[in-house]
């Protein structure tokens, strides 16, 4: 491995640190948007509870706030239960776009790396064919220069592709289970939002 980044040249050096934030975020998105964290089993069923028996107290709601983002959404909607319909509304869907907004944080970044993870590779590519054509001169060609430039384009190429095809990867798979976090947590602001003016009707 100490071979292969000596062979490759300084312009490696960005893309291992590249490659240790990948793996970091990736690591840490995935025990973030573990699904028990985002949205805990029978937590609707026991706000709809509370809603149904009318034993909502401002204790239930700080400590449904602070449970999980599922949480966070239900909390706004019973702060907001005593205002009309439409107000209850508008304050659910605030917290939904905020709760998606967390949900997503460091998800962009992974897209980002995707994108240019092979710009850098070709940027370490652009300084072997340098040192290619610095081999040449009008006396002959530097067998050992040449091999270097050549070293330097290959594996800074493959390695940024390296880089890019688990980011990518991970980018699309962690949008997608973000995007039916938030359809859940829709569907469960529209059931509390049922309930709560259901039962005051």
């Amino acid at each position: 491995m100490l071979a292969i980044i000596r062979d490759a040249g300084w312009p490696i050096w960005p893309l291992l640190v590249t490659s240790v934030l990948t793996l970091a975020l990736i690591i840490e998105r995935l025990l973030s948007l573990r699904r028990e964290r985002i949205l805990p089993i029978g937590l609707l069923d026991e706000v709809l509870g509370l809603v149904r028996q009318r034993q909502v107290t401002v204790e239930n709601v700080n400590r449904l706030e602070a449970n999980s983002p599922l949480g966070k959404v239900l909390a706004a909607g019973l702060r907001s239960r005593k205002l009309p319909r439409e107000r209850t509304q508008e304050s659910l869907e605030y917290a939904g776009g905020v709760a998606a907004h967390d949900l997503g944080r460091y998800v962009g970044a992974l897209g980002t790396i995707a994108a240019i993870a092979p710009l850098m590779g070709l940027f370490g590519t652009v300084v072997g064919m340098i040192e290619i054509f610095g081999a040449y001169s009008p006396t002959g060609s530097d067998p050992a220069q040449l091999a270097r430039g050549i070293s330097i384009a290959l594996y800074n190429t493959g390695f940024g592709i390296l880089i890019a095809i688990p980011a990518m990867v991970f980018y699309r798979y962690l949008r997608a289970r973000i995007d039916a976090y938030v359809l859940d947590m829709e569907h469960a602001a529209w059931r509390l939002l049922d309930t709560i003016h259901g039962a005051e009707a």
